[in-house]
């Protein structure tokens, strides 16, 4: 079986573009600066169920996430979260968090006005985030 995005996943985001593990994709809501890496495996619920070096090739990846959401937006604290609840394709979560953003200090679940970006707004976001993540060598531009 070939890897597929969970409808829901396509729903609310936008790809901002490839590593060799995960895709990367941009939460469309409003209220903060969202990441979503989802490794491009099927049938994967789970992070350690991936081999040792999937699982060092993702913290890789998820570390050039963060660094390009610390250099872009100097957030208060970066959170990282694999809930899969609702949505059980693993994805993990990378999010700017900032101490005036609306559910600061809670979690962001649940606690939005889940107000998206406009489709202008989301484009210079996926912009800014392409441009810095295509310093990483391992990032592919879509």
């Amino acid at each position: 079986m070939s890897f597929e995005l969970h409808p829901q996943l396509a729903k609310d985001t936008d790809v901002i573009g490839h590593f060799p593990l995960c895709v990367a994709l941009l939460h469309k809501d409003a209220a903060v600066p969202w990441v979503i890496l989802v490794p491009k495996k099927a049938n994967l619920k789970e992070l350690h169920h991936l081999p040792m070096h999937e699982q060092q090739q993702f913290l890789l990846e998820s570390q050039a996430v963060n660094q390009a959401l610390e250099a872009l937006f100097q957030p208060d604290k970066l959170n990282l979260g694999a809930l899969g609840n609702m949505v059980p394709q693993l994805h993990i979560h990378h999010i700017a968090r900032f101490q005036d953003d609306i559910a600061w200090p809670g979690p962001v679940w649940g606690n939005t006005k889940g107000e998206r970006r406009s489709e202008a707004e989301q484009d210079v976001m996926l912009t800014k985030l392409r441009n810095v993540l295509s310093l990483s060598s391992l990032f592919v531009n879509v």
